[in-house]
């Protein structure tokens, strides 16, 4: 269960392509919601929220929780997952609509009170950290490493080689955490700003410091995710990684995308 979840169900809802429960569970409804709205609105159809998803479903479908502070008369995605919060805290009895009316601000003093938080009607970043402990709505404090360390570290968090994730790294950047692309790829992982979103969203459920350690984490957790994808099959993987899934399932590898694979499995073999 990720409380984000609950935002996109609310948006999927107004469009009138939702009609299950609001319970932050991206299960087959969701999905085949996400997928349907994505058709009708000309985006990639991959029942994945992503940035552009997002925009698109309008005022419901911005900003993720913890981007701001709430107060009454906001709008939007990060409303309906304080709604949603406080519904699961038991404070919350009325409607999850994403807006913040005389009822939210009602349960969420409720809360603020039983919690002994300031009673300000307000949900800023102490709120929401008692609210949802899990701290999907503010960036993770992790300990300063190295990056060799970090490569390491999120490798065995995610079950990736870690000789393959230091390979890769290293073809993205030489492991420089400074290093910015053409395209707007950051860091050690070279992450694009969608793909940043991406993992934020849909992986991790929650804000990821924009770090060094960050950006290996959300690189290490991508990768992962592609490996799931295309079943362990690291050329696949790693060329969807460099070109994007769906350009390769569509397209094949193609020869400079090949290149590129070969020189990480050949950095691999070194690391």
């Amino acid at each position: 269960m990720n409380p984000q979840v609950a935002g996109l169900q609310v948006a999927l809802r107004a469009h009138g392509l939702y009609a299950g429960a609001i319970d932050g569970v991206a299960g087959p409804g969701t999905a085949a919601a996400i997928r349907t709205f994505q058709g009708r609105a000309g985006l990639q159809v991959d029942g994945i929220a992503g940035i552009r998803t997002r925009q698109a479903l309008g005022p419901l479908g911005r900003p993720l929780l913890g981007r701001r502070i709430l107060r009454p008369g906001a709008v939007g995605w990060d409303v309906s997952v304080l709604q949603f919060l406080l519904r699961r805290a038991g404070a919350h009895a009325g409607g999850i609509d994403g807006r913040f009316g005389p009822a939210t601000r009602k349960a969420l003093v409720r809360f603020q009170r039983r919690s002994r938080l300031a009673a300000d009607g307000l949900a800023g970043p102490a709120t929401l950290a008692v609210l949802d402990p899990s701290g999907r709505q503010a960036p993770l404090q992790l300990p300063t490493r190295s990056v060799r360390d970090s490569l390491a570290y999120w490798a065995g968090h995610y079950g990736v080689d870690a000789s393959l994730v230091r390979a890769l790294a290293w073809q993205e950047s030489g492991h420089q955490n400074h290093v910015v692309s053409t395209a707007g790829a950051l860091g050690v992982m070279q992450v694009t700003p969608a793909t940043w979103d991406f993992v934020e969203t849909v992986l991790v459920g929650r804000r990821i410091a924009h770090t060094a350690d960050g950006n290996v984490r959300v690189g290490t957790a991508f990768l992962a995710h592609l490996l799931r994808q295309f079943r362990g099959d690291e050329r696949l993987a790693l060329a969807a990684y460099y070109r994007g899934p769906a350009a390769v399932r569509r397209y094949g590898v193609g020869p400079e995308t090949s290149r590129y694979v070969a020189n990480v499995l050949a950095l691999k073999q070194r690391m």
